[in-house]
């Protein structure tokens, strides 16, 4: 995959400690999601009364929404501990039995791709999030023999961009399963606003709203074309972002006044020129791209569709109007298939 400016993924270190400075740690500083919020909210409240920890939770949606920052979020109104994992960093069943054991009571423990467990691993879990029991082999073959352990009420909180790829005993077993939202341009806006504050930067209300449009109603782009367009300010001018700098930051950035970046013209451009507007075929479409299938489907196609510049039909992609108008594109006639004498 290319590196793409919009990217939702955070690879570099110093990019992951900006981002954790950045995240909110409770509900009064999270922008956006106000649904998902009350009904959490009431999960935590009704969970304190009790005294018990709140139900394990699944929270899915496109890569960049805010899945981490709510889990910590949720940790810190519950003031429990949490760890933070990724379902391909447990590659064996030990590796979970190990995490596990060192919780307590109340814990959090969050898991980041959780569709990306293998099954073994996976069939650990079952027993642990409905039983709150580890059942361990000891030994192989015929002296083999089955532990079962105790384990700490805890809360599993999953995270996923991809429903579908996770087991449905797995799923069944999230007593809340919540999807996150894009957010609004406002919303967005309001994100730029606080985390300049918190960076320390010099922004107008308008040149925020520039990168507001720009940022893909994702709030991790949005942070990031903040860093980039802050850059910009600091050697091509006096370090305030005005509606002139942001604009022109973004220019070179080549993020258009929709939020796209080269790639995702890219796909656009070679579905218009090449089949009149498709429909075509994903498979079809990563080969003309060189782009991976998964990639244009976690990380191009969300946002497109989103904002109405592409479709799903049964037959493959399709490109819309407002995307002919977006990129100057003349709309070519399509001539009907001939009927068949057969």
């Amino acid at each position: 995959m290319i590196d793409r400016i919009i990217d939702t993924n955070v690879e570099p270190d110093e990019e992951k400690e900006l981002e954790v400075t950045l995240r909110p740690h409770d509900f009064s500083n999270y922008i956006g999601q106000e649904r998902l919020k009350q009904n959490i909210k009431l999960a935590i409240d009704a969970a304190k009364k009790r005294g018990e920890p709140i139900d394990h939770i699944l929270l899915y949606g496109p890569p960049g929404l805010g899945k981490t920052t709510m889990a910590s979020v949720i940790a810190n109104e519950m003031g429990a501990q949490i760890r933070i994992t990724s379902g391909p960093a447990i590659e064996r069943a030990g590796d979970l039995a190990s995490l596990l054991t060192n919780l307590t009571d109340n814990d959090i423990l969050f898991i980041d791709e959780i569709h990306r467990l293998n099954r073994s691993v996976e069939e650990v879990l079952y027993s642990a999030m409905e039983d709150f029991k580890l059942d361990i082999m000891l030994g192989k073959g015929p002296s083999a023999r089955s532990l079962r352990l105790d384990l700490p009420k805890f809360t599993l909180i999953g995270a996923t961009t991809r429903t579908g790829a996770l087991a449905a005993p797995l799923r069944d077993r999230f007593g809340m399963i919540h999807r996150l939202e894009f957010y609004s341009p406002d919303e967005i806006e309001k994100i730029i606003m606080r985390a300049a504050g918190i960076l320390g930067v010099k922004i107008d209300n308008e040149a925020a709203a520039i990168l507001a449009t720009r940022a893909r109603l994702t709030p991790r782009i949005a942070n990031r074309l903040l860093k980039r367009t802050r850059d910009y300010a600091d050697v091509n001018g006096d370090g305030i972002i005005d509606t002139t700098i942001s604009t022109q930051a973004l220019d070179l950035l080549e993020i258009d006044t929709l939020g796209l970046d080269p790639a995702d013209r890219l796909v656009l451009t070679a579905i218009i020129d090449n089949f009149n507007g498709g429909p075509v075929g994903v498979e079809t479409l990563a080969a003309l791209t060189s782009e991976e299938r998964s990639t244009i489907e976690d990380f191009i196609e969300p946002y497109l569709l989103q904002i109405g510049l592409l479709e799903r039909t049964p037959r493959g992609r399709k490109v819309t109007a407002k995307a002919y108008k977006h990129l100057g594109k003349a709309r070519t006639k399509t001539v009907p298939d001939q009927p068949s004498l057969l």
